[in-house]
């Protein structure tokens, strides 16, 4: 009896191990940007003002629902995603939000952009992060374009190419 429980649990491990669900994800994006924080936390502490530096987002609309300050992003293929304002710090120039829903493959999606002082006078580093999960919760068969890879290269997909032009609104000046 002694040898069958460890045998049973061996056998039994792998599935248990599958049956947890979907796992975690996080994707952090930084970039250094030759513009002082000031200037590049007032591009993205405006929530409304996604439009002015991200090359994908065609407009942005604020509403305020009681406290919770919400905004509809459309996107330029058309898509829409729609937010939750969940802090602005302008202190540590901090802005968390959260998606409700929209055309990304992710669930429970959780993203903090912060704009610290870079390495050199009158530079920044901003930090990107965002935490979710694939869009499909349940366990496999995943439907295609559902599963993490799809999720993480989604959410790459909108820091990066953000981050690029953010870069080149706040150094070109204007």
């Amino acid at each position: 009896m002694k040898k069958l429980v460890p045998i049973l649990f061996a056998l039994l491990l792998p599935f248990a191990a599958s049956a947890h669900g979907p796992s975690p994800q996080k994707v952090t994006e930084t970039i250094t940007i030759k513009a002082p924080p000031a200037k590049v936390w007032a591009l993205l502490s405006d929530f409304n003002g996604m439009p002015k530096w991200h090359p994908a987002v065609k407009a942005s609309k604020v509403e305020k629902k009681g406290a919770d300050t919400f905004r509809t992003l459309t996107l330029k293929d058309g898509g829409t995603i729609y937010e939750r304002l969940k802090d602005k710090n302008d202190a540590s120039m901090r802005l968390k939000y959260e998606i409700v829903q929209g055309v990304l493959p992710v669930s429970d999606y959780y993203a903090t952009i912060t704009v610290k002082p870079g390495a050199n006078a009158n530079e920044s580093t901003v930090e990107w992060m965002a935490r979710f999960y694939r869009k499909y919760k349940l366990n496999p068969p995943i439907p295609a374009g559902q599963d993490d890879e799809s999720a993480v290269k989604a959410v790459k997909g909108v820091f990066q190419p953000g981050l690029a032009n953010l870069k080149k609104v706040a150094e070109s000046g204007k």
